[in-house]
């Protein structure tokens, strides 16, 4: 069995200070370091050992990557691939810790920060308001590069009318635009689009659903950027039960007056 290893490091939204300390360590750890210079910040790569093989990845399809991942079996080597924001997440994971478990190396997850999280940060906002919104949804628009299942359609999410982070999009906005009012959102719900949210040129805008094409559009806005929608993106003034004095739980007593508003007694 070979001693060789995998480490698909998370490098989260663009701000190499959101690297986790796992991740740090990950890459300081790396033979070979792999990351794609058109999606990931080259400040990452400061966490690098001096002699460690750098490889940037932004040309290469899976069939480029392999031939380091062969390596890795056939000398013992350690390589981090670097993904941005969560590995978990439109990633093309899978088919490497497939190939991976082929060769018979060693793999290993780290987690990072995705731009969903990051965006929401920024603009200072829950995602999930008691009694607006209590569920995020990740999706795309379907009809690009790669299909979405039946059933996944961005209208057919918006139904639910809760937050929604959506992705790989912003180059068809009036589509996405078009796609959630059919949803059921009304045209005054508020929108967040960022791009390259935490990078040095970041630019973030706020907008009603239905100036989001307009807006994406005056901005020139077609790659790396995420676009959230929902109510609870303005939403204010309602109370989460966990903090509540009338809620109690394994470390806490309730106020038994408290308790008895909160249910509404």
């Amino acid at each position: 069995m070979t001693d060789g290893r995998v480490v698909f490091v998370g490098a989260g939204p663009g701000a190499a200070d959101l690297l986790t300390f796992r991740a740090a360590r990950a890459i300081a750890e790396a033979d070979v370091v792999i990351w794609a210079a058109s999606l990931v910040h080259e400040d990452v790569l400061a966490h690098a050992r001096a002699d460690a093989e750098i490889v940037d990845s932004a040309a290469l399809p899976m069939e480029g990557v392999l031939p380091y991942y062969e390596r890795a079996a056939a000398e013992g080597l350690t390589v981090a691939r670097i993904h941005s924001g969560d590995p978990a997440l439109w990633g093309a994971l899978q088919e490497q810790l497939d190939r991976c478990a082929e060769l018979g190396l060693a793999t290993e997850i780290v987690p990072g920060v995705s731009s969903f999280s990051a965006v929401a940060a920024a603009v200072g906002r829950e995602l999930t308001i008691p009694e607006v919104a209590q569920s995020v949804v990740l999706t795309r628009l379907g009809g690009g590069k790669t299909p979405m299942p039946p059933g996944e359609e961005v209208r057919e999410f918006a139904r639910h009318g809760t937050t929604m982070a959506l992705f790989l999009s912003a180059a068809r906005s009036r589509q996405l635009q078009e796609e959630l009012l059919a949803g059921g959102y009304p045209p005054d719900t508020p929108c967040v689009v960022a791009y390259q949210c935490t990078w040095p040129d970041e630019l973030i805008v706020r907008c009603r659903l239905d100036e989001l094409a307009e807006t994406t559009r005056e901005h020139r806005l077609w790659k790396h950027t995420l676009v959230l929608v929902g109510p609870a993106l303005e939403a204010g003034g309602t109370r989460s039960h966990l903090y509540h004095p009338g809620h109690f739980h394994g470390h806490r007593r309730a106020d038994p007056a408290a308790r008895k508003v909160l249910r509404g007694g």
